[in-house]
């Protein structure tokens, strides 16, 4: 079965209507609404401050929403507590286990805190140390555990008392790239078996393998779907220029009329046009006058990064 007809057939695992929690003047999160489906793996993105945090902790029931509703597992987070965090698991950004503790101490830990019945415990431990390649290191303390091999355990303890639901909170940041994949490969197999996860995340390329992802902006959800449908939202052709000191050149190209936006890549710019070849010659002419050397030019199929960006450049396009 493909993923589009995959997530037509879902039923609503996390259902989000409308909610909304301010701090002072600030709106953290602002009207939010937004279904997953059961088994769906779920990305939202969003800079720092966007809400994504505080959107995540009312579900979990750490922050008490100002309005709104929301229901996980068919359960509402308000009047059905203490049964929804019988089928949630949450792993956060910040490693949160005990250091002094080993991996097998903390993975029983969290099994007794769980209730989790001996006999279905070590069948559980033997199982996630399999999992998460850990068993070589059951008796190592969790704080000399490298970053990626911390996270790892993280999740261990978090799938003990086998949730439902995953909610994980940007849990690759900071991590090695190797670590990172492993870490991903982890998550695609619990994904394979039918767990529900929620997560953020500040990379591009954790988002293009969720099944949908949102993108989140000072509290608003701004865009929604699927990673190889959202590039379309993007208005514009694309072009790539690569040059020597390319954000010194933004200013400049920005003042030419048929130019649109431009974003800085690494050692590349992103230039968002109308017309590709009255763009390509204005740019060229520009390059000529100012003396700059352009190593390459050509039209590229824009990406996630670059529609999200547009979406926070132009507020008054964006659209959920």
């Amino acid at each position: 079965m493909s993923t589009s007809d995959r997530l037509g057939k879902m039923e609503h695992e996390i259902h989000i209507e409308g909610l909304e929690k301010s701090y002072g003047e600030i709106m953290a999160v602002s009207g939010v609404s937004l279904d997953v489906g059961r088994g769906e793996l779920f990305g939202l993105i969003g800079p720092d401050g966007a809400g994504k945090t505080t959107l995540i902790r009312m579900l979990l029931g750490l922050v008490v929403p100002d309005s709104g509703q929301a229901l996980l597992g068919g359960l509402d987070i308000d009047r059905d507590l203490f049964r929804v965090k019988e089928i949630i698991g949450y792993l956060s950004q910040r490693f949160t286990l005990y250091q002094d503790l080993t991996v097998e101490e903390n993975i029983r830990f969290y099994s007794d805190l769980f209730g989790v019945p001996k006999q279905e415990r070590m069948e559980k431990e033997k199982k996630l140390l399999a999992f998460s390649r850990l068993e070589p290191f059951r008796d190592r303390r969790a704080g000399a555990l490298s970053g990626g091999m911390k996270q790892k355990l993280a999740l261990c303890c978090t799938l003990i008392h086998t949730p439902r639901i995953l909610f994980l909170d940007e849990p690759t940041t900071g991590v090695d790239p190797v670590s990172r994949r492993e870490f991903w490969d982890l998550l695609g197999q619990l994904h394979q078996e039918g767990t529900t996860i929620f997560l953020t995340t500040a990379y591009m390329d954790e988002a293009t393998r969720c099944d949908r992802v949102g993108f989140m902006f000072e509290g608003k959800l701004i865009a929604l779907g699927r990673p190889q449908e959202l590039p379309a939202k993007y208005p514009y052709r694309l072009l790539e220029i690569k040059l020597d000191e390319p954000v010194t050149k933004v200013p400049l190209l920005e003042k030419l009329p048929v130019v649109h936006s431009v974003q800085v890549f690494g050692d590349r710019l992103h230039v968002g046009v109308e017309d590709l070849e009255t763009a390509e010659k204005a740019i060229g002419g520009l390059a000529v006058e100012k003396g700059w050397r352009v190593v390459e030019l050509r039209e590229i199929k824009p990406g996630l990064e670059d529609v999200f960006v547009e979406l926070i450049r132009k507020p008054e396009d964006r659209s959920q």
